[in-house]
């Protein structure tokens, strides 16, 4: 048994507690008495309390599309569209276009015209918005929250006379009414507000909970296929389409969660069979006997077989707090089916290629194409990323619907080209963060920037380690051991300049506002130009031999001249070197490791750890490294670091439009945005261009470095030893 409180505001759960007409309605009228408040205010110059009361309807409306969508599509994208630019232009367009904007959207909300609603459950829904609104005013203060609150009221009050509930009742739901309004006029504290509405609600709508058991969707979903069986036999496909739909959309959705618990294969294997398979055999209309067989044969079977698993668990029944408002109902990131997961992908390429066409268009003064292709990159794209993504974050769902308003409204206004850049620039980055909120991190990803944080604190300190290493076992063997400690003093303030310089880094970053992607470009192509000079200085290091001739330089110089500030300088400048190398580098990676900052964090302190291991191993237990092996994994970690940052650097100058984006999907793979981030690998020409070409030079350098130098140092050596031989007889 299945509970679920009946004041449901915004998404109706089942059809027995809120269909589609009463959902209009309620729509309707909430548009009808917030867009005339909308309008009051602009026209007496209350421009802030306007701005703010659209933004409540911009974040009340979208919680009921797939309702008004299943009633008029056309009509509902238009009035979507004009709530969003309604709220961008609030302060900004003249006031006559403005009005007769709103005049316009006015006209529009008029053409909802529901047939057989129930009032009472409209009412009930306007006030829980009275509820959450008088909530938020008498918290904040806040006078746009409280006027609506106080409209809606009246309202309410208003459409409860259309009604035919009992006398008995009729009369207490008026008294409460009345009350109410007093309540609000007074400004009681909230908690009283809701009390009285919970008990409006309560008479409105027979209890306050509505008793549903699931057992009925699973017979009504049977039901819903035997009729598409006849409607089948019959040759009426179109029926038959219609009953498909509805047996997915109004009925599994609401068993889907209890079966991914039981058997998530199972939910995935059924909502293809159910929303795709089935559908697409019945519109390319194949032959009735075969569809009938695929529904028989593995659409019901697995239907039964989920009903049992979930008869079985202990989940069966459930108790639901419905307050489709609140925080608890939202999902997690990355809360979302692979199908989802997909189609998000999908629909975000499509629209970064529709807004490289628009600022073509748009510079080419094409402005009425460029304005079809914001309408086109929102409605056509946009609005299918939102379903997933509302149901994690409705904030930054609502933020992003906005930024697509204000692009529609420049456009319109015709801005500078400029404008319009940043508009599209912005909106690019959310659309990764979108990506971002739907897929999650997954675990390859985060996997790859542990290693890769890892690989950067271990291949900048191994040098530091090996030099300080060096010098501390030289000065023990010379009994010079009283500079040892001007050696630790060094290593101290490098430390503190390295945290230094990462938090001046950190603060540049975060103040670069708009120019965050450039500052973030020149972070990783900074990045990638010192890990390719420190591979080629690790290639020329990489021999033993050569490697303690560069120590031995190092310290013989120190101890010669015998100033105890050449030992802390020493110390200092050594790894203070590699400290400002692991800034840069570990600055260049956070900006694409988003969400994935607890991998980075162990792959540091790992390395760390690391570190003092290896010290301890070379100077307490007096064994040798095998640097050559070392110093080339760190060669190797640094080619691929430096390949992955180039993408990365590559990718954010194509966003700001820097660099020109040819794309490349469907010939190279695209990848998951997160897994993109930390390989640097993205479909586009220009990126796969540069890697190549900086992978090329790696190859052919450690190729010369590993194989072709020392074969022609032995053929060298073999050489002068022949000739050494010849000499002496």
């Amino acid at each position: 048994m299945i509970l679920v409180s009946s004041s449901v505001p915004n998404l109706p759960i089942f059809a027995e507690t809120s269909d589609v007409d009463t959902e209009v309605l309620f729509i309707k009228e909430f548009l009808s008495v917030s867009v005339s408040l909308i309008e009051q205010n602009i026209t007496d110059g209350n421009i802030d309390n306007a701005k703010n009361i659209s933004k409540i309807v911009s974040e009340i409306f979208p919680h009921s599309l797939s309702y008004l969508r299943e009633y008029d599509s056309e009509l509902t994208d238009e009035i979507h569209v004009i709530l969003l630019d309604m709220h961008s232009q609030i302060g900004k367009t003249e006031q006559t276009i403005l009005l007769q904007d709103i005049s316009n959207l006015q006209d529009l909300v008029e053409d909802y015209n529901p047939q057989n609603p129930n009032i009472g459950k409209v009412v009930s829904k306007l006030l829980t918005i009275v509820d959450e609104q008088y909530q938020i005013a008498y918290i904040d203060n806040n006078d746009s929250s409280y006027s609506l609150s106080t409209i809606l009221v009246n309202h309410s009050s208003d459409l409860f006379e259309l009604t035919n509930y009992n006398d008995r009742l009729s009369l207490e739901v008026k008294s409460f009414l009345d009350e109410l309004k007093w309540k609000l006029e007074n400004k009681d504290d909230f908690v009283s507000i809701g009390t009285l509405i919970t008990a409006i609600n309560r008479d409105l709508n027979g209890t306050e909970t509505v008793v549903y058991d699931k057992q009925n969707i699973y017979q009504t979903i049977h039901e819903l296929y035997d009729e598409l069986v006849i409607s089948l036999n019959g040759g009426d496909y179109q029926r038959a389409e219609e009953l498909a739909i509805e047996a997915y959309l109004e009925n599994f959705e609401y068993l889907e969660a209890d079966i991914e618990v039981v058997d998530s294969e199972l939910l995935y294997k059924l909502e293809i069979d159910m929303r795709e398979e089935l559908r697409q055999m019945i519109k390319n209309k194949q032959d009735s006997d075969r569809i009938i067989l695929f529904i028989e044969k593995s659409i019901l079977p697995d239907l039964e077989l989920a009903e049992q698993k979930v008869s079985d668990s202990d989940i069966f029944e459930l108790t639901i707090e419905a307050n489709a408002f609140s925080d608890k109902n939202l999902k997690e990131m990355g809360d979302a089916s692979e199908d989802a997961k997909t189609g998000v992908r999908n629909e975000i390429d499509f629209i970064r290629d529709t807004l490289e066409v628009l600022l073509i268009q748009y510079e080419n003064g094409d402005y009425e194409s460029a304005y079809t292709s914001a309408r086109t990159a929102y409605l056509d794209s946009y609005e299918f990323v939102e379903i997933p993504l509302r149901a994690i974050d409705p904030d930054f769902t609502l933020e992003v619907e906005f930024q697509f308003a204000e692009l529609r409204n420049s456009i319109k206004q015709q801005a500078d080209y400029e404008q319009i850049q940043e508009l599209t620039i912005a909106i690019k980055r959310n659309l990764d963060e979108s990506e971002r909120i739907v897929s999650g991190t997954g675990t390859l990803a985060p996997s790859i920037a542990f290693t890769s944080s890892f690989a950067i604190i271990f291949r900048e300190g191994l040098e530091s380690v090996l030099i300080l290493g060096a010098i501390v076992t030289y000065l023990e063997a010379s009994r010079n051991t009283q500079y040892k400690k001007y050696i630790y003093y060094g290593i101290l303030a490098a430390i503190g300049a390295t945290a230094v310089t990462w938090v001046i880094a950190s603060y540049i970053i975060d103040i670069s506002g708009v120019n965050r992607e450039l500052i973030e470009a020149i972070a990783a192509l900074s990045a990638t130009a010192v890990l390719f000079y420190v591979s080629f200085w690790v290639l020329n290091k990489i021999e033993h031999k050569r490697w303690m001739e560069f120590v031995k330089a190092k310290v013989w110089q120190a101890t010669t001249t015998g100033s105890v500030m050449v030992f802390v300088m020493l110390s200092f400048f050594t790894v203070y070197r590699e400290g400002f190398e692991t800034v840069l580098f570990y600055q260049a990676m956070s900006g694409f490791a988003k969400y994935m900052e607890v991998y980075v964090g162990l792959g540091f302190v790992l390395g760390i750890a690391s570190l003092l291991v290896l010290y301890f191993i070379m100077k307490k237990l007096g064994k040798k490294l095998p640097l050559r092996a070392l110093f080339g994994l760190t060669m190797g970690v640094g080619a691929y670091l430096s390949i992955a940052f180039l993408g990365n650097a590559i990718r954010e100058l194509q966003i700001i439009e820097i660099i020109p984006y040819t794309g490349l999907i469907g010939i190279i793979p695209r990848l998951d945005i997160n897994l993109a981030a930390m390989t640097g690998i993205y479909p586009t020409l220009e990126t796969i261009v540069a890697q190549i070409i900086l992978f090329g030079i790696y190859l052919v350098a450690s190729t010369y470095v590993l194989i072709m130098r020392p074969r022609k140092e032995n053929q060298l050596a073999s050489m002068r030893k022949s000739r050494g031989i010849a000499s002496d007889t």
